[in-house]
């Protein structure tokens, strides 16, 4: 029965695909209002002015169409055509995606930047296509830290034996563990309660997750740790791409490109209101010095950065200034 209505999503998706008519379909997890949810209705606007009104974008947010996982599997058989995840949820179908998932890979924000905007970036985005995704363009996901309830992090050691929730990932996992703290698997949602009962004793994420989750009222101590700037990936189902004209494609990726500095100005914003809530509900934001922490992922990439082409990824990445 699954496998029927899959199939015929894929046949009313193809069928929409037409000169007469194209409203390309994009999923989201995060609400109406969110960065990606915003800049892709930008590139929408965009591909519509470009295209002469013959091609628009639909963005389904809040996870109208399911996971990230799943939409995933539904832009692989073209079932979907647009979706925007992050970068860790593409780790095991595009084994390049690993690379910027990694921790304390970049150095800042410029950094990042620099690197996605690089040929470091295409060379990622491209290595989708054999999998079956055209990657698109990258947006920010911001820089995610620690946030503890009881004590502040002040320094690597103040990290062991600390109960810290993370999402379902072995590399989160094995990021804690070389931390000597305890990794939780937790869903997000369950976090705030884990703080106040002190089931957990921290968490990890961004301002603005921070701020919206209402966390820094149970968690007050929040460590720029910054251990991750995983970005987000707008992919590109490719079976409905080979199915568009080169000039088609050409405008999709314009759009796309044009949506990124778009994205960013958002999340700058968003970040910047979070630090002033947060601020203004009395968490104590903790410079630190990161130096030890860095040190100690070297069994991190020793396990997930296995073979001499993800190797020399993180070398070029290592070498951009």
């Amino acid at each position: 029965m699954r496998c029927r209505k899959i199939w015929a999503a894929v046949a009313a998706s193809l069928v929409s695909l037409t000169a007469a008519a194209t409203e390309f379909r994009s999923s989201d997890i995060h609400p109406d209002d969110y960065p990606t949810v915003t800049a892709v209705r930008f590139m929408g606007e965009r591909l519509k002015q470009l295209s002469g009104g013959k091609h628009t974008i639909k963005v389904f947010p809040s996870g109208a169409l399911g996971g990230e996982k799943e939409t995933i599997e539904q832009a692989k058989i073209g079932a979907l055509q647009m979706v925007r995840v992050n970068v860790g949820a593409m780790n095991n179908v595009c084994p390049e995606t690993i690379v910027p998932t990694m921790p304390f890979l970049f150095r800042s924000v410029d950094h990042l930047h620099k690197v996605l905007d690089g040929p470091i970036g295409a060379d990622i985005l491209k290595a989708c296509e054999k999998q079956g995704f055209v990657g698109l363009a990258f947006y920010d996901s911001g820089a995610r830290s620690m946030f503890t309830a009881k004590r502040a992090v002040r320094s690597f050691a103040d990290m062991k034996g600390m109960k810290v929730r993370v999402q379902q990932s072995d590399l989160w996992v094995s990021m804690l563990e070389a931390m000597g703290a305890n990794a939780t698997p937790m869903p997000m949602g369950e976090v705030y309660t884990g703080l106040k009962t002190g089931l957990i004793d921290a968490a990890e994420n961004n301002y603005p997750t921070y701020e919206s989750a209402r966390a820094f009222e149970v968690a007050k101590y929040f460590t720029k740790t910054e251990h991750s700037m995983a970005p987000e990936i707008l992919l590109f189902s490719k079976r409905a791409w080979d199915r568009l004209s080169a000039e088609e494609q050409g405008w999709i990726r314009q759009a796309a490109k044009e949506s990124v500095p778009y994205m960013r100005k958002q999340w700058a914003d968003r970040e910047a209101r979070s630090l002033a809530i947060v601020k203004a509900g009395g968490a104590e934001i903790i410079e630190i010095d990161k130096a030890p922490f860095q040190a100690a992922m070297k069994p991190v990439y020793d396990k997930f950065i296995t073979d001499a082409q993800l190797k020399s990824l993180v070398k070029r990445v290592q070498e951009v200034q």
